[in-house]
């Protein structure tokens, strides 16, 4: 059986839809936010937020709102919401498996 689409996210594309929490952006906006968020840790290319981008709509998490030129600006749907929330709980689940006291095999 193949895995899910998306079933866990990475570092960036999880960043990428906690940008989109609050309000809608563009893709600069999006990479100027991950790394404020991140102080700098986590840095991406265009190709690679634009990649991003394109699976998530794709996927549904978020949609096309307006178009100015070259500038695309998106937003978080009910459904990408839902995927950062499942994200954060496995996130939560791997945290408390590392900090829990079971012993090693």
């Amino acid at each position: 059986m193949g895995k899910k689409s998306l079933e866990s996210l990475t570092e960036t594309m999880f960043y990428v839809l906690m940008a989109f929490r609050k309000q809608t952006l563009c893709g600069t906006e999006v990479a100027d936010f991950v790394s404020r968020k991140t102080k700098g840790r986590v840095n991406m290319g265009p190709g690679t937020l634009y990649t991003i981008l394109g699976k998530f709509q794709e996927e549904g998490f978020l949609t096309e709102i307006a178009v100015e030129g070259r500038k695309r600006t998106y937003q978080l749907t009910e459904i990408g919401e839902k995927r950062y929330q499942e994200e954060v709980a496995r996130l939560r689940a791997c945290v408390a498996d590392a900090e829990s006291e079971e012993e090693r095999p």
